[in-house]
């Protein structure tokens, strides 16, 4: 996503945070993360920095989860374009912008 913000800041990316249960503590970080509005605190979290206890009381998380098993999510990542394709797994930034252009 980086990447791409940085090639193209036309595009914009939402993140919604999706916790896997096959990952330790995730569902504990990721509300942390989304109390504190934090994108640093996300980066820490990818590098397996210390993760506080979240600050407030949330759902959002919860809300996530049920979108995802709605759409049919298994994993992460997953990309879901304005037209709402659906494609899972990391792209390359590149591929991204062209498949943004081709919308």
């Amino acid at each position: 996503m980086k990447k791409v913000i940085e090639k193209r800041k036309d595009i914009a990316f939402y993140l919604k945070l999706y916790p896997l249960p096959m990952h330790k503590d995730s569902a504990r970080k990721s509300k942390a993360i989304m109390c504190e509005n934090s994108l640093a605190m996300l980066d820490d979290a990818f590098a397996r920095k210390p993760i506080p206890d979240p600050k407030c009381d949330t759902n959002v998380i919860d809300e996530n989860i049920k979108l995802g098993e709605k759409l049919g999510i298994k994993g992460t990542p997953n990309l879901i374009f304005p037209d709402s394709t659906l494609v899972p797994g990391a792209i390359d930034a590149d591929k991204i912008i062209e498949a943004v252009d081709k919308k």
